[in-house]
């Protein structure tokens, strides 16, 4: 089985690199100076040292080669990238599935993974979501993970599971795609909150508080938006949720840390030389929340934060100024 990757950032880089060691595969990325780097050296030197390329992984910047014998495409790019390379495959007419590992919501139109998807390749076009705690640089160095394979047709998400269930990444399978997304979504902005927490030195008792609001709201929105409440109790949910507040290797943890710091949000993201999902995704969490009427204090007050309306002290101050009310 060919697999193309698309997207080489950290987590594509680590699942090209984790994938490779059994499948034939192909990373392609939009910068080609950087590919180029990565196929002469054999590793991604930038962001992920240490994490020698496999034999069967081959570096590719043009996009109609690395897409033309895929038996899957695999989509690692931020969700501002998903609709291009959707739009690509349906351009050359590719049939064969297509599975995302992108989080969060399409800036401008709050639209998931896979309603993007389906505007680019139809809503039978056969597709899932790779979602769940998972950090790049522990994955692409071979230690342990389980993970979440998501999608609408139930027989897809368990036949996908088997092709990639590997001994250090299992994955088990899910026949909820929109909870399995809401949850990669949301995590990201809880994140964040956390790291505002950690960073003012409030405590554990208050990090674990937050974690388990940021839950409810999570749990809120994907009702609303037709996911099952079970699924935000699994992999995607819950597991990736308590994974990105607290893991040191979470970068919208880090941004919550350097705005505890009074550090500006675009000096933040130029140190963080990667991309943060969890601050594009706040404000389509938010109004995603406002048309569906949900409830979601701790997402409105990153919210604020992040648009320089509150600082972070005072945004924490706000939700701790909510009036009592029952669980």
């Amino acid at each position: 089985m060919h697999i193309t990757v698309y997207g080489a950032g950290a987590w594509g880089t680590a699942l090209a690199i984790a994938y490779a060691k059994s499948h034939p595969v192909t990373l392609w990325g939009r910068d080609a100076d950087t590919l180029l780097r990565c196929a002469a050296e054999r590793v991604n030197q930038a962001l992920l040292p240490g994490a020698p390329f496999p034999p069967g992984l081959v570096v590719e910047a043009d996009l109609h080669r690395a897409s033309r014998s895929a038996d899957l495409h695999l989509v690692v790019t931020p969700v501002a990238g998903l609709r291009a390379v959707a739009r690509h495959l349906a351009a050359e007419g590719h049939t064969t599935p297509l599975i995302w590992a992108c989080k969060g919501f399409e800036s401008g139109t709050g639209k998931l993974p896979h309603q993007v998807v389906a505007d680019e390749l139809g809503a039978d076009f056969p597709c899932g979501v790779l979602t769940g705690p998972s950090f790049a640089a522990e994955v692409a160095a071979g230690l342990p993970a389980a993970i979440t394979l998501a999608a609408r047709d139930a027989a897809f998400a368990s036949a996908w599971t088997q092709h990639l269930h590997q001994p250090r990444l299992r994955l088990y399978a899910n026949d909820d795609l929109i909870g399995a997304e809401v949850g990669g979504a949301v995590k990201n902005v809880m994140a964040i909150a956390a790291g505002v927490s950690d960073g003012l030195g409030f405590g554990l008792n208050s990090r674990a508080a937050l974690i388990t609001r940021g839950l409810a709201e999570m749990a809120r929105l994907g009702a609303a938006l037709g996911a099952r409440p079970e699924t935000f109790m699994g992999l995607a949910g819950m597991g990736d949720l308590v994974l990105t507040c607290t893991g040191d290797l979470s970068r919208n943890r880090r941004v919550g840390l350097a705005l505890a710091e009074g550090k500006s949000l675009d000096r933040i993201l130029k140190d963080l030389g990667h991309v943060a999902e969890g601050v594009l995704t706040t404000r389509e969490t938010v109004a995603l929340a406002q048309r569906h009427q949900v409830e979601m204090p701790i997402t409105e007050s990153v919210d604020a934060l992040l648009s320089g309306t509150l600082s972070a002290r005072e945004a924490v101050e706000r939700l701790l100024a909510r009036d009592p009310r029952s669980e």
